[in-house]
């Protein structure tokens, strides 16, 4: 046994295996796997082989962490401008907003995050923008990415009259005169004026795709699921960045298939699957059955307090069934975004009438749901998919807020069940939907466990019974994510992928505001140490941030 190995992680807490049981040891990573996991004992003869040593004291080597919704090239054109997130007042919008002015060349004031609580009641509509951008085209994303406000200046450069119709539950927002109120609601509508948008420049893209992606390594992700082709040129940019250097994560790329898709749409995005580089692929599908609770056009059972939310995004949902049927039959995965009560309900039960092959098909939020649909989503086999941090960021206990009120005490008490999902024998995978969230898996595994903001104690924690263990949170971004697509990861043995997270604290004894704020001191993907940070010492360590002998 003297073969040279790339390199060994030598820790006092390595959480190892299925039952993630903290043991002392090194893990002896090669040409991109987990060759050992041994003890102390084993320490010298493997360290001995290896090209590069790192020892991390008592710092927590976990398995990498792999965020399950992601949309890192999309969310450049949706997270662009003024970020106003968090701001749930008029005035601090107004004030946030009336500092920006068109960018050069561009002739558009851009803003995103924008919550509808901003609107303090009143029905939306671009008179937010009345004395501090007069005469702007000015484009604003909600939070949800669901709907935006434009300025009446925009609406005109777009020739928008409010009398325009767009495909499914999507529409414009007009008053009770049919006047335009600036209002888009989902993805259709948007392209109305999208269309006309200035378009980020090609070198652009890359340049912040390669500073999210390193963000997002730095926050201890090793992979992410993109869940769109939202931008076309969106492989091309992919080629780009590798053609520069490694991605700083991997990314599995699900392109989306919108209401209207033809035949020969479906048959392209099965074209594309396989099409990869050395740290993304094409792998699975994106489907749209509804849209949002906070925008009203999301699919309930029953109408929302302004008497929407009851259609699907799809005019006639069957065709949504054709096109599942289609991609099962060729043994491609789905994921298949369903927010409302009855949305999920027509998944499922979609997904259980196809005959098993293997595929594995996933339903993506699941925002609130009955006991009776929460049955037929397990009994289908489907997996899951939740965002904890939708949850905590932009609910509020006492149903204050938009999400809450439009859905009424009853159904906003079901909201995001991932613990009941857990605990009817559900698989749940984790993630953040960024840009829609923020995209620090450490905060949505605090969350997930307090049912509330990471760092805020002084907030209500929401449906408190939904709270996941440390140990389930952390699975959820682990090997439960693997399961959710139907493969094996997420777990330190010998054979495995190594991707790996190392954190100054250990995610499972550690208070979860705390792990928050952990710092990363290590993010390996495929064996390539990818982040290693400087200046953090690993607990009880005063002189240097990381052993390193290469």
């Amino acid at each position: 046994m003297t073969d040279a190995i790339d390199l060994a992680i030598v820790s006092t807490t390595i959480l190892a295996g299925a039952s993630l049981e903290a043991a002392p040891g090194v893990v002896a990573v090669d040409d991109g796997r987990i060759v050992a996991v041994g003890g102390p004992d084993a320490v010298d003869g493997w360290t001995a082989r290896a090209r590069r040593v790192i020892d991390v004291g008592d710092a927590t080597v976990s398995p990498g962490l792999v965020d399950a919704h992601i949309h890192p090239i999309l969310g450049g054109d949706i997270a662009r401008g003024v970020d106003l997130s968090g701001l749930t007042h008029r005035a601090a919008v107004r004030e946030a907003l009336a500092a920006h002015a068109a960018a050069p060349g561009e002739g558009w004031v851009f803003g995103w995050g924008l919550d509808p609580a901003a609107f303090e009641g009143a029905e939306p509509s671009h008179e937010l923008f009345d004395g501090i951008l007069d005469g702007e085209r000015v484009f604003v994303t909600l939070f949800d990415g669901h709907a935006a406000l434009v300025s009446a200046a925009g609406l005109d450069a777009a020739g928008i009259t409010g009398a325009e119709e767009v495909l499914g539950s999507g529409f414009v927002g007009v008053d009770a005169a049919g006047r335009p109120t600036g209002m888009l609601y989902e993805m259709a509508a948007q392209e109305l004026v999208r269309r006309i948008l200035p378009v980020q420049g090609f070198d652009d893209r890359v340049d912040d795709l390669d500073v999210l992606l390193r963000g997002m390594a730095e926050a201890g992700l090793v992979a992410g699921q993109m869940l769109d082709l939202g931008v076309p040129e969106s492989l091309d940019v992919l080629e780009a960045l590798e053609a520069r250097g490694e991605l700083a994560i991997r990314l599995r790329v699900s392109p989306w298939i919108m209401p209207g898709a033809t035949r020969a749409d479906l048959d392209g995005v099965a074209a594309l699957q396989g099409r990869r580089g050395r740290r993304w692929e094409v792998r699975g599908v994106k489907l749209m059955m509804d849209g949002t609770i906070d925008n009203g056009t999301a699919w309930l059972f029953a109408p929302d307090a302004h008497g929407e939310s009851l259609d699907p995004l799809w005019n006639d949902p069957l065709e949504l069934v054709a096109a599942l049927r289609y991609f099962h039959e060729l043994g491609i995965p789905t994921a298949t975004h369903a927010i409302g009560d009855r949305a999920v309900a027509f998944v499922a039960r979609a997904i259980s009438e196809l005959e098993p092959n293997g595929t594995v098909h996933r339903i993506e939020h699941i925002e609130t749901i009955p006991d009776e649909v929460l049955a037929e989503v397990v009994a289908s086999g489907a997996t899951t998919s939740l965002q904890p941090t939708h949850c905590a960021l932009y609910s509020r206990a006492d149903h204050s807020d938009n999400w809450s009120r439009r859905l009424g005490a009853e159904r906003a008490n079901l909201a995001w069940r991932t613990g009941d999902l857990r605990r009817a024998g559900a698989v749940v995978a984790l993630g953040s939907d960024w840009p829609i969230a923020p995209y620090d898996p450490r905060a949505t595994i605090a969350s997930a466990q307090t049912r509330r903001p990471a760092g805020r104690p002084d907030v209500a924690p929401i449906q408190p019974r939904q709270a996941l263990s440390a140990r389930a949170a952390l699975e959820r971004y682990t090997s439960e994510y693997w399961r959710s697509v139907g493969e094996a990861g997420g777990v330190i043995e010998a054979g495995a992928r190594a991707d790996l997270t190392v954190f100054r604290d250990n995610p499972l004894t550690t208070a979860p505001d705390d792990f928050a704020a952990s710092p990363v001191l290590l993010t390996v993907v495929d064996g390539d140490v990818v982040v290693e940070a400087t200046g953090v010492a690993p607990r009880g360590e005063d002189d240097a941030a990381l052993a390193v002998r290469a």
